[in-house]
């Protein structure tokens, strides 16, 4: 992370594939890392980026995941606090060890779980874009969209202004005034 830190052309924005918040689900899935692991990476950047992004993808539903083990994925991903989570429902593959794993979950169960973890995710979006309202930000302007310019802070959000100079291509800064359906709104400083 120090190495990476020195570099200045790094968008401030990760993205780790955790699958699961919870290490029995884990084991099953194969994957060679526990979520205390898991933990340390993401103490490690942001503690090197103050202003980092972490999104990640979630399976839920995996061959024998219980709802004790659910609610612990819930848990963990409520504790870290992502700014976007994938999630996708397992679905059998074909030739696949999965596919052959007994306590194959329902579809039912699969949806369910689905959508409290898309609101869980819904919701740490909408915290985290409102926190920036009223913040001066560094703006790199890729496109227009009707009255708006719209580009990306080095961390990854989508800033709009409007402006009828060309700004393509340019890095401003933006102060940022409010949120509508998900993108920050801003005035050029």
């Amino acid at each position: 992370m120090k190495r990476i830190s020195k570099l200045e052309k790094i968008c401030h924005h990760f993205h780790l594939s955790l699958q699961s918040g919870n290490n029995e689900t884990l084991k099953r899935m194969n994957r060679r890392y526990t979520t205390e692991d898991f933990e340390e990476v993401v103490k490690r950047i942001r503690n090197t980026y103050r202003d980092c992004i972490l999104t990640t993808d979630i399976i839920v539903g995996f061959p024998g995941e219980t709802e004790e083990e659910f609610e612990k994925t819930y848990n963990f991903l409520e504790k870290i606090k992502f700014y976007k989570m994938h999630v996708f429902k397992y679905s059998v593959r074909k030739g696949t060890k999965a596919a052959q794993m007994p306590s194959q979950v329902s579809p039912n169960v699969k949806e369910e779980r689905s959508r409290k973890l898309i609101e869980l995710s819904d919701k740490n979006e909408i915290e985290y874009l409102k926190s920036y309202i009223g913040k001066t930000v560094e703006v790199l302007f890729e496109e227009k969209d009707e009255d708006y310019w719209k580009g990306h802070t080095e961390n990854y959000l989508m800033v709009k202004v409007k402006s009828k100079e060309n700004l393509h291509n340019k890095l401003i800064l933006v102060k940022l005034c409010e949120l509508s359906n998900l993108e920050l709104i801003g005035k050029c400083q």
